[in-house]
């Protein structure tokens, strides 16, 4: 498998997609933010100072879809079609788990969009709730699926 953000002479470009079918697209990405019991109760219950955080987050993964391309310097500027942002809380092992599904009907994928939208969300979490628990760790972004486009069909 060649790299397709490099040309003929080894420098870094955007991938010419001027020839390829305008497909539909969809990508999902997850992550997860491990904290403590009382961060973990402090988000639940809606209580922390600078906000409802799940509801935050949301927005700001959602805003971090749009932007992709403004912080991946190789990225297309795409036009979305829908973008969402979800959350699992896991109280067993003090956890959330965010996702990111995003779809467009354009000739790239959305797969970066997806992971960004996933990456802002959980740092968003971190970010609310740093005051209560610098110890969190976000881990496991990756992308779940994928659909559309020249390769096919991606499940993890």
């Amino acid at each position: 498998m060649e790299f397709t953000h490099f040309d003929d002479k080894g420098n870094a470009r955007m991938v010419d997609v001027s020839d390829k079918d305008v497909t539909h697209r969809e990508a999902l990405a997850t992550g997860r933010i491990s904290m403590s019991e009382e961060t973990f109760d402090a988000i639940e219950q809606k209580k922390v100072k600078k906000g409802d955080v799940l509801t935050v987050a949301t927005t700001a993964g959602i805003m971090g879809t749009k932007k992709t391309s403004e912080l991946i310097p190789m990225c297309h500027l795409l036009n979305l079609t829908g973008a969402s942002v979800t959350f699992e809380m896991n109280r067993e092992n003090l956890s959330i788990t965010a996702f990111c599904r995003v779809k467009t009907d354009g000739k790239t994928g959305v797969e970066m969009e997806a992971l960004n939208g996933v990456s802002v969300a959980l740092l968003t979490i971190y970010d609310m709730c740093k005051a209560i628990d610098k110890r969190m760790v976000i881990s496991d972004v990756h992308l779940v699926e994928k659909t559309g486009g020249k390769s096919g069909e991606f499940k993890y």
